[in-house]
């Protein structure tokens, strides 16, 4: 493992990548837990604050349509204009000091969230020209670990700012990690393939990004148990304080379980490549789900030490069908569709979020923990195992490792 993260890391321009990961990641850690509180302080409204959230991830329910972009532009100058466009634009909440003014940050959000898509298509078909094949499993781990470190430090970074100076200074920060961000794009030297001419509509574009995914069953289950789990997870999250309560704790609690699960993610992903070549991404990401569902179900016991050591397990595992998800799309995917390819993928792993979060804010109110939480772990066992098992068409295609 030492010895494929250091060839990752020795690479000036996976650095270089990695580094615009952990800053600009800084930046949108800090402002996601900002905006929500900073809602809450103009208005009083819980319901309001909630949508800080759903305002950002709105715009990925379109990301088939998004990633087309980073399939008819060269990708560093694009990921370089999106940083400084956003950090311009965080810019313009400094005018938002009362609740008539808030229709400003939801939109801000709103655009935040769409180049989000667009950069992240942008940066998975980047990193493929940037970092040998063999090492994107490493590469993809570290990326992750490097987006979940971040969140353990910069939400209080930000918690801080918005306390002392108020919300802007948070929007500040933001906005200087964007443009920080842009300057290390900006010195990558990528040799990239200029983009393809123009011979379809944007619709046919992006029909043929979903056609190619459909069509590789290996890619296919992959990315569809990376759905199933994440809208099993989003369905567990909710009930968070509801096992606060069970074991006796107050809500602030949540801190310290957001803060063992999220060293978990950081685990698995420095500990991701050398799992992946050694398991192959179907039963690397199986194992992974499975282990995220036993840790769920055992969060029905009202003990503290169970519910810290099964937060800790479902950072280890939920990660695992990601990185091997998108690891397989870089790999089985042509570099003229990888953009809208990535972006339909995520649109497929991440998009069930708002339907679990809000699908589980309604049951944990009338199912109790004992039934939900068991129910979820079991599912999530059923898309292990439907993972682990082939499909007949799967059989011919080369197993991405």
């Amino acid at each position: 493992m030492t010895w494929s993260l250091t060839r990752v890391l020795r690479d000036r321009d996976a650095g270089l990548y990695l580094a615009g990961v952990v800053v600009s990641g800084f930046g949108t850690s800090a402002m996601f837990l900002a905006g929500g509180v900073w809602v809450k302080e103009l208005t009083g409204s819980d319901g309001l604050a909630a949508l800080v959230t759903f305002a950002v991830w709105a715009p990925s329910l379109a990301g088939p349509l998004l990633g087309v972009l980073a399939d008819r532009t060269r990708r560093r100058p694009l990921l370089v204009v999106l940083n400084l466009c956003l950090a311009a634009l965080l810019l313009s909440l400094f005018t938002v000091d009362s609740a008539g003014r808030l229709w400003i940050l939801f939109t801000v959000l709103l655009v935040y969230g769409a180049s989000a898509v667009v950069a992240d298509a942008a940066e998975s078909a980047l990193v493929v020209a940037a970092v040998d094949k063999e090492l994107l499993g490493d590469f993809n781990g570290l990326r992750m670990a490097a987006q979940e470190g971040m969140k353990l430090v910069a939400p209080l970074a930000g918690a801080g700012l918005l306390a002392a100076y108020g919300g802007p200074s948070v929007a500040l920060l933001d906005a200087v990690t964007f443009a920080a961000a842009a300057g290390l794009y900006l010195l990558l030297r990528v040799q990239e393939e200029p983009p393809r001419p123009r011979t379809a509509t944007w619709w046919a574009g992006t029909a043929a990004g979903a056609r190619h995914l459909w069509s590789r069953p290996a890619l296919r289950g992959l990315v569809l148990a990376g759905g199933t789990t994440m809208l099993l997870a989003s369905l567990g999250s909710a009930t968070l304080y509801a096992v606060i309560d069970a074991i006796g704790r107050p809500p602030e609690f949540a801190g310290v379980l957001y803060a063992v699960q999220g060293v978990g993610s950081v685990v698995a992903g420095a500990a991701s490549g050398p799992l992946l070549r050694r398991l192959g991404g179907r039963r690397f990401g199986a194992y992974g789900i499975a282990l995220t569902a036993v840790a769920t179900a055992a969060r029905a016991l009202p003990s503290e030490a169970v519910t810290l050591i099964s937060n800790g397990a479902i950072g280890l595992g939920l990660p695992c069908v990601l990185i091997a998800a998108f690891t397989a799309v870089q790999r089985e995917t042509p570099d003229a569709l990888l953009g809208r390819v990535s972006a339909t993928a995520g649109t497929l792993v991440f998009a069930p979020n708002a339907l679990g979060l809000g699908l589980g804010a309604a049951l944990v109110e009338t199912v109790g923990l004992r039934v939900l939480l068991p129910s979820y772990g079991a599912l999530g066992l059923v898309t292990a195992g439907v993972l682990l098992w082939p499909a007949r068409r799967a059989r011919a295609v080369r197993e991405p490792a």
